[in-house]
C-alpha cells in the first residue's frame, strides 16, 4: 500500500515505482517553487487590494463621522447648558444667591471638564504605539532615547 496501488504487491501498474531522473526532479522542484512563489504573489496582491479598499472606506467614512461628532457635541453642549440653567434655577428656588448658584454650576462644569481632559490624555498616551516603537527600536529601525521611553512607561503605569 505504500505506492498507492492497493494490491499489496508493492508495484504500481502505472510505473510509479520508478524514481525520476535527477534533472526531472530538479525541474519538478523548480516548477513547484515557481507555483508557490506565484501563489504568494497572488496572495500579496489580494491583501494589497483589501488594504486599499479598507483605507478608501475609512477615508470616505471619516468626514461623515466628524460631521456626526460635531452634531453630537453641539446638542450635548446645548443640553448641558439647559441642565445647568435648570440646576441654577433649582438652587435659586432653594434659597441660594445667584452667585452661589452659578458658582456651583461652574465648579461642576470645571470638574467634568478636568475629568474628561485627564481621560483624554490617558487614552491619547495609550494610542502612542509605545510597544511598536519599542520593538522598532530594538530592531534598529528607529532610534529613540531610552529615557523618554522609560518615562512614558512609568507615566502609563501611574495613570492606569
Amino acid at each position: 500500500m505504500r505506492n498507492g496501488s492497493g494490491d499489496g504487491t508493492g508495484t504500481g501498474g502505472d510505473g510509479a515505482g520508478k524514481a525520476p531522473h535527477l534533472d526531472e526532479s530538479v525541474r519538478r522542484i523548480g516548477k513547484a517553487g515557481r507555483a508557490t512563489l506565484g501563489s504568494g504573489m497572488d496572495t500579496g496582491r489580494a491583501l494589497r487590494k483589501l488594504v486599499l479598499a479598507d483605507l478608501a472606506l475609512a477615508r470616505s467614512a471619516l468626514p461623515r463621522a466628524l460631521v456626526w461628532c460635531a452634531v453630537a457635541i453641539i446638542f450635548g453642549a446645548s443640553a448641558w447648558l439647559l441642565l445647568m440653567g435648570a440646576a441654577i434655577a433649582l438652587l435659586q428656588a432653594l434659597g441660594l444667591s445667584w452667585l452661589a448658584s452659578t458658582s456651583i454650576a461652574a465648579v461642576l462644569s470645571l470638574a467634568c471638564t478636568a475629568l474628561a481632559g485627564w481621560r483624554m490624555w490617558v487614552y491619547f498616551d495609550l494610542g502612542a504605539l509605545h510597544a511598536t516603537r519599542r520593538q522598532l527600536t530594538s530592531l534598529g529601525v528607529i532610534d529613540e532615547d531610552e529615557d523618554d521611553d522609560g518615562d512614558d512607561a512609568s507615566a502609563r503605569k501611574e495613570a492606569a
